[in-house]
């Protein structure tokens, strides 16, 4: 089987849980931490053709909690959302895992089962 990049925060537990997981599985995987190793202006385009701003955005996260509204509003389009995600990447959903010419953003039970994990 290919080798499979995930994307994301070598600290974020959710990484840390689908590292195990697919490691558990067999996959082999290239970790990618978005901070340090990961070409942010080629891929946040890519990711979000692929999934969108709307999911690619982590509105969850504390660095979405401390912009204003109207960096909020901006980051929610496409044009902004490229700028915000490259210039804050601990804004970008995790783990993205690049499988099978697919673009997987988060590790919830439509991405595991993708993955046939489930």
């Amino acid at each position: 089987m290919d080798d499979i990049p995930v994307y994301g925060l070598k600290s974020c537990d959710t990484c840390r849980k689908a590292l195990a997981e697919l490691d558990a599985a067999g996959r082999t995987v290239t970790f990618v931490d978005i901070r340090t190793e990961a070409d942010l202006k080629k891929k946040v385009p890519l990711w979000l053709a692929a999934a969108g701003p709307d999911k690619l955005v982590n509105k969850r996260s504390t660095t979405w909690r401390g912009m204003t509204d109207a960096e909020k509003e901006a980051a929610l389009t496409e044009e902004g959302a490229v700028k915000v995600l490259c210039a804050l990447p601990t804004l970008i959903k995790r783990p993205v895992v690049e499988a099978g010419g697919a673009i997987h953003v988060g590790w919830a039970k439509d991405t595991r089962s993708a993955l046939d994990l489930l």
